[in-house]
């Protein structure tokens, strides 16, 4: 049964995790296995626990504790969970709650890029992309719109920063997903896993992004790059097709989120 907590004192250390710990000093503990990340909401706590994610504690306004909350709570076993009115809790993190409610979870394990990618025909893979909420809508795109699986590059942007989760709607406990390892030559990894890979890029040599020949592929890797600069011409360079969403009106390109969301459309379809 779990531990209902009011807060009586803002500087509790088992506070520290929502008010004065930043992301990354969650992420970067010295023993791997105490990293942690915060879920904001009840729909996001609710698919972090289906994904099985494991429960630290609770933050939440004291009304949710019987109400909104409750079911999620029935589920964590005896988490302690600290409530308090709407304005204190605003007070301890900074911000508003979104919901009303947080979760400090632990981090889960990192799969291995092929362990993600067995049994998928269609993948996205994020090179350096850097903005937490491009990141958290590329993930609900990608889960919306066909895609098996995601892979990161490890100078990209972290899936689990508590806005990235927030705007993925949860989805990043729901698609597989992992970085390649540092230094990897992902592309040459992708090609030994048997996929294609499609660099979207707008060069003069790019295919439509509706080519037939992207269409015919049994297993394809929709790559995108970092906001502004775009793909690195040598992952260009090693990818087997380069894929353009044609522009009007003298536009030169899409938000890579936006983009993402056009390309698995079109590409996630078999």
């Amino acid at each position: 049964m779990a531990r209902i907590i009011p807060i009586t004192d803002f500087s509790a250390p088992e506070l520290d995790v929502y008010a004065r710990l930043t992301e990354n000093q969650l992420v970067s503990r010295r023993d791997p296995s105490e990293a942690m990340f915060i879920a904001e909401s009840p729909v996001v706590i609710e698919r972090a626990l289906d994904g099985g994610c494991v429960p630290v504690s609770f933050l939440m306004e004291d009304k949710h504790v019987t109400g909104r909350g409750a079911a999620l709570i029935a589920r964590c076993g005896d988490v302690p969970v600290y409530c308090a009115p709407e304005a204190v809790l605003c007070r301890l993190t900074g911000f508003h709650l979104t919901r009303g409610m947080l979760c400090a979870m632990r981090r889960p394990a990192r799969p291995a890029v092929e362990e993600v990618c067995r049994g998928a025909s269609r993948i996205a893979v994020l090179e350096n992309v850097m903005n937490p909420t491009n990141i958290g809508a590329i993930f609900r795109s990608a889960a919306a719109l066909g895609m098996d699986a995601l892979l990161l590059t490890d100078e990209g942007s972290d899936p689990l920063y508590r806005r990235a989760i927030r705007v993925s709607m949860g989805t990043v406990f729901q698609l597989p997903w992992t970085y390649f390892p540092s230094g990897c030559a992902w592309p040459a990894l992708l090609h030994s896993l048997g996929f294609a890979t499609a660099a979207m890029a707008l060069r003069a040599d790019s295919l439509r992004l509706d080519a037939p020949e992207l269409r015919a592929c049994e297993k394809l890797a929709v790559v995108l790059g970092t906001e502004g600069d775009g793909l690195a011409a040598q992952t260009i360079a090693a990818c087997d097709y380069t894929v353009m969403i044609p522009m009007a009106h003298g536009v030169d390109s899409l938000n890579v989120a936006a983009a993402s969301a056009v390309a698995f459309w079109e590409l996630g379809k078999r």
